[in-house]
């Protein structure tokens, strides 16, 4: 017969992912069934249209598995909370545009969840911009999704299913979009480093499929130089596309597939969004942008 464990036997700690997963997942359930009466200060239950609407914002692509691939993303979401209002607005290249989807909101408040990996251009001015074009609404500009151990989780997983084994003489590019924005550069070069930590001090060389260095042939040859030989490109992308797809080809080992649906981003979305309702509430047709 098993013998039950020993209560002042020290337990594992939790990874820092499955930490804030249960956080994640109790402080959305409290936001989702409760709120406090101020006429009497009971609790009793939170019907559907008090919740803020999430309104996740991608990018765009021409390419059509990237539309596929953020609806399966927000699936993911809509499946860890139930009755939580999720829409999905694009900057650019598809419908609908952030813009039409905020249209469509009928007044309240919304929280603006870019599914982006870094901070840039389109977090701080065009998110902040398509809010002010929505005067019936009372926005919050959650941070973009990078960096964060949840991130870090899913990339590890993708090069995983791409055939990853640490292996003497491997290095990794992590190949992202690319800003003139340094606080991008600067968000990118973090999730590196977590990166490298994960797989037990690889070396892992940031790089940029358009407006920054290195491109990642670059970061490819420099690992080379370095001595390594089995170099994988671990795909910093949310979901396919035209610059997924570029950076992939580069890639004289194995390369990973985006981000994607995955669990891990879809717990993250739920963070970030979650993250913002805890700021003072904005005035209808202003928004505020919540830092990570």
């Amino acid at each position: 017969m098993t013998q039950p464990a020993d209560p002042r036997e020290p337990q594992p700690f939790d990874s820092t992912a499955q930490l804030l997963t249960r956080i994640t997942s109790q402080l959305g359930t409290q936001l989702t069934r409760l709120h406090l009466d101020a006429a009497n200060g009971t609790r009793r239950p939170m019907s559907t249209p008090h919740l803020p609407t999430l309104v996740a914002v991608a990018h765009g692509s021409r390419d059509p598995r990237a539309l596929t691939t953020v609806n399966a993303l927000l699936d993911r979401v809509r499946e860890l909370r139930p009755g939580l209002p999720v829409r999905l607005g694009h900057i650019e290249l598809n419908a609908p545009l952030l813009d039409r989807t905020l249209a469509g909101l009928d007044g309240g408040d919304a929280v603006l969840v870019p599914l982006l990996l870094s901070r840039g251009y389109h977090v701080k001015h065009d998110l902040p911009g398509a809010a002010a074009t929505a005067p019936h609404l009372r926005v919050r500009v959650a941070a973009p999704l990078g960096p964060h151990p949840l991130l870090v989780e899913a990339l590890h997983d993708r090069l995983t299913e791409a055939g990853w084994h640490t292996t003497r003489g491997a290095g990794v590019v992590l190949a992202a979009a690319g800003s003139r924005d340094p606080d991008s550069a600067a968000d990118t070069r973090r999730t590196a480093r977590l990166l490298s930590e994960r797989l037990g001090g690889v070396p892992v060389v940031p790089a940029y499929a358009s407006a920054a260095s290195p491109t990642v042939p670059e970061a490819v040859r420099a690992l080379t130089a370095r001595g390594r030989h089995r170099i994988a490109v671990a795909s910093y992308f949310t979901a396919p596309g035209l610059f997924a797809t570029r950076s992939a080809a580069a890639a004289p080992w194995l390369a990973a597939a985006p981000l994607g649906a995955h669990a891990a981003l879809a717990r993250l979305v739920l963070h970030r969004y979650d993250q913002a309702l805890t700021t003072t509430p904005v005035p209808a047709g202003s928004s505020q942008l919540v830092s990570a």
